[in-house]
């Protein structure tokens, strides 16, 4: 599931990506020398800006929908492992005795009666 969230997350990222260089700003743009403002354009002299803006909202609310639910995903990871069936006992004692830093207890002294 997420691998396909994730695919499409890119698609999407690359969507806008192409509909925000193809719009048509004030100058001569990118969009211009793709024939986005011209009136022999596929969607019309004033349809394609139209078009470009719905086409940007849209992607803009499917980025932030899949970038939501992607990080909603990746909190809240499935637990199960290779290991879960398999239990790991920690030694008694981590650090070995007389390591540096460690005390080294004597045994305890001995009275004689």
């Amino acid at each position: 599931m997420i691998t396909l969230l994730s695919i499409v997350h890119l698609f999407i990222c690359l969507l806008i990506i192409g509909v925000v260089l193809l719009q048509s700003g004030k100058g001569a743009e990118m969009g211009a020398s793709f024939g986005g403002g011209g009136s022999q354009s596929v969607f019309g002299a004033s349809g394609g800006g139209n078009f470009m803006t719905k086409l940007t909202t849209a992607a803009a609310v499917i980025f932030m929908l899949t970038s939501l639910t992607l990080a909603y995903m990746s909190g809240h990871a499935s637990s199960s492992t290779i290991m879960s069936g398999r239990v790991v006992q920690k030694p008694a004692s981590a650090v070995p005795v007389g390591a540096p830093g460690v005390p080294v207890q004597s045994p305890a002294p001995v009275s004689a009666k």
